[in-house]
């Protein structure tokens, strides 16, 4: 190979491994699905011979499949929102503060990553029972009657759900938040600009990439989002990924539950595409 064709085909054959797994892992199963999801569904048998779009049909005539596509979005904005106020303190102390307290900041940040979901989730149904440590610990102290309603329901979804996701928005703020020079904060305020004042000015619009991207991750993990859920939301709340796992598995409606899947992924891209946009104006302005 020539010096010219070196220089043409060297950063394709330096992408290609990448490329070939992103193909074989990503495409091909997303292919699998968009012609999976216009087969007929058969009798006794995942699916029939011939293409129909009766799936789709089926999604956007029923109400049911429509409310569970908005109740999904919802639980995600709602999730999506909550990690942001409770993470953007805790982002900026771990980016300005000391070097003890990042130590345990990060430690208390990640501890959540090292214990898997499935134990988290249950771990938040003791706390949230009818008769969990929430409930009888207001109850003894007489501050309730009876119990408060914190599971099946999107309520206890969403807690739960914060507490899974928390880190994902925390970290890339952080970092947008350490790429910030401390320096401009001082100038600002050397120029007679009050604290929150230099935050609103400087800190906070030059964070905006991180906190475009952890509302990203939040907002995309928490609508695909099934053993939580599933769990904290039992047979009463059911978000669009539980119904698609239904319709794969317990119904065994692949075509069915492809379409279901695909309405999911496009709704939550065109939300994401959205979001994205206006956060890169805002930041441009």
């Amino acid at each position: 190979m020539n010096a010219g064709a070196k220089k043409r085909f060297g950063p394709l054959l330096l992408i290609a491994p990448a490329a070939i797994l992103l193909g074989f892992f990503l495409v091909l199963p997303y292919l699998n699905i968009i012609v999976m999801s216009f087969r007929v569904p058969g009798q006794g048998t995942p699916y029939a011979p011939g293409f129909t779009t009766g799936n789709y049909s089926k999604f956007f005539s029923d109400i049911f499949y429509i409310s569970q596509m908005v109740n999904t979005l919802w639980i995600g904005f709602v999730t999506t929102f909550a990690c942001l106020i409770l993470g953007y303190p805790v982002a900026w102390q771990l980016a300005r503060g000391t070097s003890a307290i990042r130590s345990l900041g990060y430690g208390l940040v990640l501890s959540p990553l090292l214990v898997g979901i499935v134990i988290r989730s249950y771990g938040w149904t003791i706390l949230l029972g009818n008769n969990g440590l929430i409930n009888r610990a207001l109850a003894g102290w007489g501050v309730i009657d009876g119990p408060l309603p914190l599971m099946y329901n999107a309520l206890g979804i969403v807690i739960a759900l914060v507490h899974v996701f928390l880190p994902f928005m925390i970290l890339p703020i952080m970092s947008a938040i350490q790429g910030i020079d401390p320096s401009l904060e001082s100038a600002a305020r050397s120029l007679g600009a009050s604290k929150f004042k230099a935050f609103r000015r400087i800190t906070l619009p030059l964070s905006l990439p991180g906190i475009q991207a952890g509302c990203i991750l939040v907002f995309v993990l928490s609508l695909s989002a099934y053993v939580t859920p599933s769990l904290i939301g039992g047979l009463r709340v059911k978000t669009m990924a539980v119904t698609v796992v239904d319709a794969l598995i317990d119904t065994f409606q692949w075509p069915f539950g492809s379409a279901l899947a695909l309405m999911l992924s496009v709704t939550g891209a065109i939300v994401v595409v959205i979001f994205g946009r206006l956060t890169v104006m805002k930041w441009k302005a």
